[in-house]
């Protein structure tokens, strides 16, 4: 192909295409017109990874003839090795720290209520029952935003440092910072409300900025350890460490409090001073897995694709993989002398910001950022649900201490972790490399958007005063269907959809747009659950309006998976470099 561009560009006409007997002989002939600098310098990129047999060069059959890198063929065709589970986890870390961080947050703000904001204790509601205040519904959505916009914040910012300085050397950067943010987290300054709360908001700050930069890392770099065979699979098992996130945060919740309650002797309804250290122990204990794997992230080699592709370091990307998969230099280790480890690493024959990429990337990064945009809006909108569950069994009245209201709250999640959420994962990742991500994806927002329909189209007359064993059922399955679905799948597709070069980078933009999509969610969720005056409960005719509207955006999420995204199971990622190459010999 690469002689196809030199031929058009001297205005030569090729007779046919090159059999595959005569592949060397251009591969020599391509060689010296670079040394010769007879080809132009943009050209130059796709001949040296032309010469390094990396992509396809046309066959009689029409399809091609792959002259993989043997060292990039052994990692699709490797076996499950003891590596690729040391990978899950070391990668999985991440996710693991941005699910506790997530979801302890609802009982350590009614911890903060109880501290900060309960200063008459003697009220009482219209019913004679006495009423504690809470963390306003506005300063917890602001906690929750301003996670979230580090998060938007970090997905770009590594992401494009994984592509252009690659991606173990911003890796253990990005896991410093979620050390750091969640030891801040708890160390917030002052003890009165405003400085609390505003240091608080600044530390979560940097530790979205840290998780959002573990996004791309992670995924991009589990994708290119993988083999074609289960990539899927080995993704799918880093993301699912969230659910191992939400149960491990419920239960250290639950454990602090616990101990807390029983030391300090506090009485029906009293919350003492103590729990200000409580909540902050539970946020710092969430740097505890992410600071134990950081010994490993920093052993771990740089990808052997990254390393050939990006930095066009053939022979270095073979030895560290002898390392990892445990094969004699000889298999995988290339015989042609023109694989130079020293050749300069050329520029990119086209930039991000460019046209070109547009056109050859611009509908796959549309649906990637679309599909994770849409199931953001949902996911984190299911505040919307769970607020009407805690008004209905988590009672916080004058019985309760600020521990035991913090105990329930936590209980609640690790069910929901252990019954819904975890299972949806590993269904995932045991289905995602036999019937594909786009079935996955579709079939997860359809029953999403079924399910808000179940719950919102009757709310107003039935769900807004029956909050029973039904609504907790259906409740389980949005969250079931969201991670057999596209919770999981929007955070693989973009690790397999794009050239090496461009991978983390896109990655992070897909993500990025995702988040925004949750601070919409979350904004919907403080108009929608403003409550009516001393009943606690949600608006029904808000609450009516907000889940129909994400039963339609669910929808929304199915039409654009079914016409837009591209299934990526059982295709090498090499494949991405060979169509890039196919679209730049047609335009």
């Amino acid at each position: 192909m690469c002689l196809k561009l030199f031929e058009s560009q001297r205005g030569i006409k090729s007779k046919s295409t090159p059999e595959p007997e005569m592949i060397g002989l251009h591969q020599h002939r391509l060689f010296f017109l670079i040394i010769s600098k007879e080809l132009p310098n943009e050209l130059h990129s796709f001949i040296y990874i032309y010469i390094s047999g990396l992509v396809v060069v046309g066959s009689p059959n029409k399809q091609g003839i792959h002259m993989a890198l043997k060292v990039l063929f052994a990692l699709d065709a490797a076996k499950i090795q003891w590596y690729h589970f040391k990978a899950i986890i070391i990668a999985g870390m991440g996710l693991f720290t941005d699910a506790y961080d997530l979801f302890c947050i609802p009982p350590i703000v009614k911890l903060i209520g109880r501290l900060y904001y309960d200063h008459d204790p003697g009220k009482c509601s219209v019913s004679g029952v006495k009423k504690h205040e809470t963390t306003p519904t506005a300063v917890v959505s602001t906690l929750v935003s301003i996670a979230l916009l580090g998060t938007a914040v970090g997905q770009l910012t590594f992401g494009r440092l994984g592509d252009r300085r690659g991606r173990r050397s911003v890796y253990g950067l990005s896991l410093g910072m979620m050390v750091l943010g969640s030891i801040a987290s708890g160390f917030s300054i002052c003890k009165t409300r405003s400085c609390v709360l505003v240091s608080l908001g600044f530390f979560r700050l940097l530790l979205g900025v840290g998780i959002g930069g573990d996004y791309p890392l992670s995924a991009t770099i589990m994708a290119e350890f993988a083999n074609k065979k289960t990539r899927g699979a080995f993704i799918a098992a880093v993301f699912s460490m969230q659910g191992f996130g939400i149960l491990a945060s419920s239960v250290v919740t639950m454990v602090v409090c616990k101990i807390f309650e029983v030391t300090s002797n506090a009485g029906k309804g009293e919350t003492p001073e103590e729990a200000d250290i409580a909540w902050r122990l539970i946020l710092m204990m969430g740097a505890i897995p992410a600071a134990v794997t950081y010994y490993w992230r920093m052993m771990m080699p740089e990808t052997a694709r990254y390393t050939a592709l990006v930095e066009h370091n053939v022979l270095q990307a073979a030895k560290d993989m002898e390392k990892v998969l445990d094969v004699p230099m000889s298999q995988i280790a290339e015989d042609s002398p023109y694989v130079q480890p020293d050749l300069p690493a050329p520029h990119p024959p086209y930039p991000l910001l460019s046209t070109r990429f547009l056109r050859r990337h611009g509908l796959d990064l549309f649906s990637c950022s679309a599909s994770w945009f849409l199931v953001d809006i949902v996911f984190y909108s299911s505040n919307l649900l769970q607020s009407q569950i805690y008004h209905r069994f988590v009672k916080d009245n004058d019985h309760v201490n600020g521990y035991q209201l913090a105990f329930k709250i936590a209980r609640f999640q690790a069910i929901l972790a252990i019954c819904s959420t975890i299972p949806g994962y590993w269904v995932t990742v045991y289905f995602i490399d036999r019937i594909g991500r786009v079935k996955i994806q579709m079939f997860g927002f359809l029953v999403m958007a079924m399910v808000y329909f179940a719950i919102g189209i009757p709310y107003k007359y039935y769900w807004s005063d029956n909050i029973d064993v039904g609504f907790l059922a259906l409740y389980a399955l949005s969250f079931f269907f969201s991670n057999f679905g596209p919770n999981t799948t929007t955070f693989i597709v973009p690790a397999e959809s794009f050239p090496a070069r461009f991978r983390s980078t896109c990655h992070g933009i897909a993500g990025a747009v995702g988040k925004i999509g949750a601070l919409i969610g979350t904004v919907g969720f403080l108009w929608a659950s403003m409550n009516e005056k001393d009943s606690g409960k949600p608006n029904p005719v808000r609450m009516t309006v907000a889940l129909v509207i994400l039963g339609v955006v669910c929808l929304v999420g199915s039409a654009v998976t079914f016409f837009f995204t591209r299934e990526t199971m059982g295709r090498s990622l090499e494949d991405n470099e060979t169509n890039e190459d196919e679209f730049l010999y047609h335009t």
